[in-house]
């Protein structure tokens, strides 16, 4: 399964972009839709560039979700995504929100996982709480089923 261009066209709205790097929240040197491997302070790049780092780090993100094997449509795919790309993969591996996911939780239970991710430091912040609120709907949006539902029915 490949980065979509719904998903991509959302991480875009959702990221923003920035062609000359910045440090993040974090301090880390970051350009484009955040991209921060072998980012320099000073460094400038094209719209076509970032979009191009965004697709292949996005991609790289969903080879690891996909390693969790809880996704079953693309849709929780997408959404598991858009969380791990921005809260980092370390974070979703280790969240009550998958251990919710893998126990079968309800959709409220699910829903409600996903939005308590809204806090940066200790403000909730308002481009957090949309991202969430998309994540969370998105889960449970119609899609086709993922190779792992696929696999599993045979």
């Amino acid at each position: 399964m490949k980065v979509t261009d719904t998903l991509l066209e959302k991480l875009m709205e959702m990221e923003g972009c920035r062609l000359v790097a910045y440090r993040d929240a974090a301090g880390i040197p970051t350009i484009g839709y955040g991209h921060t491997a072998g980012v320099r302070m000073g460094d400038r790049i094209s719209a076509a560039q970032a979009r191009q780092w965004l697709r292949q780090d996005a991609e790289e993100v969903m080879r690891q979700v996909r390693t969790l094997h809880v996704a079953r449509t693309e849709a929780q795919m997408e959404a598991l995504t858009s969380f791990a790309f921005n809260m980092g993969f370390g974070r979703l591996s280790r969240s009550t929100l998958l251990k919710v996911i893998r126990q079968g939780g309800s959709r409220a239970a699910i829903q409600r996982e996903f939005k308590r991710w809204v806090y940066a430091g200790d403000r909730k912040l308002p481009g957090l709480v949309r991202r969430r609120e998309w994540e969370a709907e998105r889960f449970f949006a119609p899609s086709y089923p993922t190779d792992d539902e696929i696999i599993d029915r045979v």
